[in-house]
């Protein structure tokens, strides 16, 4: 029953509701946008993971592709292939089964009906389409009600859902890549963690694990959550068994969480193990893909045994992150990569700027690990935390920014930056919308959108017009440079990923 009445109360709710209609919005232009980009344009002969297609492809199939071919670039093969096939190849595994578990369930089950039209790869095609448009307005909305709870402020809290909707790794949030489902499952974690929700957070967080590898860092949530629980509840009394209780609890739950958060992770390396370490009746797999294999140089499942099966930890993620993607600490400090660095360079910056803006206006906070800023404080007025960007809520995502994005610059491939930390934290979304608060002199007013506007935004109705960035756009001539700056590279990057992916140039 209150989940029902919150529903109704988010219905309600013009912002709620604003973000919902422009999130829909940005995803079906995402999707028209890729279809004209990929129809018209070229496509750039890359040397990218291409398996054989084993059934023939008919009319609908055809059609299907030409709709949406543009969403099955670089590594989205991988993705659609392991959905259809299984794990036949050993780089396979650098792919968490979360996302295409989710295809492949949604491709025999929701699109059932259509297995007499079109082939398999065809409806995995079509559901990743359907999912991460739904994934990526469900996780702009997840984001709304995130902003709320930590920043305070629902003007501000709008402004990040609606810049999401606008994210610059737009394009990955559409593509049949795992970033769309990633985002929704992590917002949704830390927004019921927020909400005092333990168990559902860490639910939520190990599904976000079983999509992506770096929902382990997740876990730092749970642990802050923890700590700042034991450290603001009351006093225990001084005997001694009891005083020993609550530390020994607090070490109890993080190990059962951490575990909980973990477990996708270590399930999967174990069924790798399974596959490939372990003697088992050959697997039987196509002879297609039995002779790309050996064109390629691609290891098989029932092939000879790998020499990551004798490590004393043998995880196969990160023997297939070193030996075929060349991941490793440093390893893309090369000069050719200076464009890649260019390209991350926004994002790298945006990270950075947002770090150093919390940190000096809040160094005390910081220094204490942001545990002890509801202490010292008589009053419940007094202890309630400003609202806004350095609300001391906003510290551990702060953190959490901040690790991702060394951990990216440092030992990734740094043109994946932009989607990693898109994908991963609010706080890409909660600054540049800090910025826009603070320094667009336009939202300081009710109405930011004159009497006289341009054509195509007249045609967008009175309702629309009451998006801020609508307004902004509108009015693009008298914003302020911030704003020129923030917006340009948003939507920029919104276009030109959807240009070059969709037709296999390099935007990965």
């Amino acid at each position: 029953m209150d989940s029902l009445n919150a529903l109704r109360m988010q219905l309600g709710e013009p912002s709620w509701r604003e973000v919902l209609r422009f999130a829909a919005f940005c995803r079906f232009l995402t999707l028209v946008l890729q279809a004209l980009f990929n129809a018209f344009i070229p496509d750039h002969a890359a040397d990218a993971f291409s398996p054989p297609r084993l059934e023939p492809a008919g009319l609908g199939d055809q059609l299907v592709e030409w709709l949406l071919g543009g969403l099955s670039r670089w590594d989205a093969e991988h993705f659609l292939f392991i959905a259809e096939h299984g794990y036949i190849y050993e780089h396979n595994f650098a792919f968490f089964p979360g996302f295409p578990l989710a295809l492949r369930v949604g491709a025999e089950l929701v699109l059932w009906p259509l297995q007499c039209l079109l082939t398999l790869r065809s409806r995995l095609l079509l559901t990743a389409a359907l999912l991460n448009s739904l994934c990526s307005v469900l996780a702009a909305l997840a984001l709304y009600e995130l902003s709320c709870l930590v920043l305070g402020c629902r003007r501000l809290a709008l402004l990040s859902a609606l810049l999401f909707c606008l994210s610059p790794a737009n394009v990955f949030l559409a593509s049949s890549y795992s970033e769309s489902l990633f985002a929704f499952l992590a917002f949704s974690a830390m927004s019921q963690l927020e909400r005092g929700r333990g168990s559902y957070s860490t639910l939520l967080f190990a599904l976000a694990t079983a999509v992506r590898s770096n929902g382990l860092i997740n876990t730092g949530f749970l642990v802050h959550a923890q700590c700042q629980d034991l450290i603001s509840a009351p006093r225990p009394p001084r005997a001694l068994p009891q005083a020993l209780w609550r530390p020994l609890r607090l070490v109890a739950f993080l190990l059962l969480r951490a575990l909980g958060v973990g477990l996708p992770f270590a399930l999967f390396q174990y069924y790798a193990y399974g596959q490939f370490c372990q003697p088992h009746s050959a697997r039987l797999i196509p002879e297609p893909l039995v002779q790309l294999a050996k064109d390629k140089g691609y290891r098989v499942t029932a092939g000879s045994q790998p020499s990551w099966c004798a490590w004393r930890l043998p995880l196969i993620y990160s023997y297939v992150q070193d030996v075929y993607w060349n991941v490793g600490f440093l390893r893309y400090f090369e000069l050719r990569q200076v464009p890649n660095f260019l390209l991350a360079g926004p994002v790298a910056v945006l990270g950075a700027w947002a770090a150093w803006t919390y940190v000096t206006a809040n160094l005390q906070h910081c220094l204490t690990l942001g545990l002890l800023w509801s202490k010292g404080r008589a009053d419940e007025k007094a202890r309630k935390p400003p609202p806004g960007f350095h609300s001391p809520r906003v510290f551990v995502y702060v953190v959490h920014c901040t690790a991702l994005l060394f951990f990216g610059a440092l030992c990734m491939h740094v043109q994946v930056l932009t989607r990693f930390l898109g994908s991963s934290t609010p706080v890409i979304y909660w600054f540049p919308a800090h910025l826009l608060q603070n320094r667009e002199p336009l939202l300081w007013t009710q109405e930011t959108v004159p009497e006289k506007v341009p054509v195509m935004c007249s045609l967008l109705g009175q309702e629309a017009l009451k998006n801020p960035v609508w307004g902004l756009l509108c009015n693009w001539r008298a914003c302020s440079g911030v704003t020129w700056a923030i917006l340009g590279y948003f939507l920029s990057y919104w276009l030109l990923g959807l240009l070059l992916h969709c037709n296999f140039l390099p935007w990965t």
